[in-house]
């Protein structure tokens, strides 16, 4: 029967491995005649309509159409038109990034759209920076349901209406997202509440990842921390897959032998030519080992597993950083977006607690359920997070 699940679990990991968020970018540069449009967006992105421009003419030019019909500008009365095609220009490594001009046929408000991926991916998110002459940038997120941007038709007027550009609550809003949308995010924090047995270690253990995560999450939005970003991925992968792993040994009665096969696994993972470094595998073949045998020997598990949520928040916050990072956010912009995504963060977990908690201790009045419900729960978790880290890492 377990066998059984853990196949079925693996089927329905594969789909929400292939994309943890579709994201993609665009800086405009105003002018009276028009525009120079710059957008970025990562090859893992254009997999979903199986196009490569790094590595086929063929698709770079496909990609190139595909961005200038699907990103435009326009003014109350007319499309602004291609001027300049699309051409490539050098991007960070995992993204491709192109140029293109458009001019606008006559004055007055102007209006970006995106209509880019939606086809493919409904709850894509476009991050529209735009720059007048003389004047600070403003910045804007577009999404299915919102994706046109009306600018001011004065630039001098940026701080005015919705040309504004994104507001703190739309931060807020995106942070919720982010967290109810984010599978992963999701099961490490529900494998943690599996054998949380009162409302007390649920909260501490929430609060202990929460506080991790907003402290990496602001110090690499602000560029005191770079992080790598797909390393941090894969670990996310890693610590739901250990939680999961944990909680099943706790209650089958913490038999020796897991602890050195868990080891085992980790650096079998070195020898095959991980992303991951080898010296953070390394790190966490110790930690593993480590964390195991206090664990083994603990009299109150809670408080450790308290300890260990909040050692993985501080990788989950690169995980949150990733959505800010990319925003290339300017100085006057930063705070409140950090505040508003870090507190949407926040609600959404709540949101989660609040709702998972009082089930899990409502099931916990039947022993029979509720070794149902953390068996079938720790797999789960054992599952997507041992897929997660596995392809994240190759």
């Amino acid at each position: 029967m377990r066998i059984a699940l853990f196949c079925a679990l693996l089927l329905v990991a594969a789909p929400l491995s292939a994309h943890s968020r579709s994201m993609s970018y665009s800086l405009w540069d105003m002018d009276d005649a028009g525009a120079t449009v710059r957008v970025r967006v990562s090859r893992l992105e254009l997999t979903r309509m199986a196009l490569d421009p790094v590595r086929s003419d063929r698709d770079d030019r496909l990609v190139s159409e595909m961005l200038a019909a699907a990103i435009r500008l326009r003014t109350d009365t007319n499309l602004c038109a291609v001027t300049t095609p699309p051409r490539r220009t050098p991007s960070a490594e995992g993204y491709v990034a192109y140029v293109w001009r458009v001019g606008c046929p006559d004055d007055g408000p102007r209006t970006v759209e995106s209509s880019l991926l939606l086809d493919v991916a409904p709850s894509h998110l476009h991050f529209v920076r735009v720059r007048w002459p003389g004047r600070p940038a403003v910045e804007k997120v577009l999404t299915g349901d919102a994706p046109a941007w009306a600018l001011d038709a004065d630039p001098t007027a940026a701080s005015r209406g919705d040309g504004a550009g994104t507001s703190v609550a739309d931060y807020i809003a995106l942070g919720v997202e982010h967290i109810v949308s984010g599978p992963d995010h999701l099961a490490f924090v529900v494998a943690l509440l599996l054998l949380a047995g009162t409302l007390r270690d649920m909260v501490m253990l929430v609060t202990s990842f929460t506080i991790a995560h907003s402290m990496t999450l602001a110090l690499a939005v602000i560029g005191f921390i770079e992080p790598e970003v797909p390393v941090a991925g894969a670990l996310i992968g890693y610590s739901i897959a250990l939680v999961g792993v944990e909680n099943a040994w706790l209650v089958s009665g913490k038999g020796r032998w897991l602890p050195p096969l868990a080891v085992a696994a980790i650096l079998a993972m070195a020898g095959l030519g991980s992303a991951v470094p080898f010296q953070a595998l390394v790190g966490l073949a110790l930690f593993t080992a480590c964390h195991l045998a206090l664990l083994a020997r603990s009299r109150r598990p809670a408080r450790l597993r308290a300890a260990v949520a909040f050692a993985f928040g501080l990788v989950h916050g690169f995980g949150f950083a990733g959505v800010m990072m990319n925003l290339d956010l300017t100085n006057v912009g930063l705070a409140p977006a950090l505040f508003g995504f870090n507190l949407g963060v926040e609600i959404g977990q709540l949101a989660v607690l609040a709702l998972v908690g009082p089930l899990l201790l409502a099931v916990r009045r039947s022993r029979r359920a509720s070794a149902w419900v953390v068996d079938v729960g720790s797999a789960a978790a054992t599952c997507l997070g041992s897929f997660w880290f596995v392809t994240r890492s190759f």
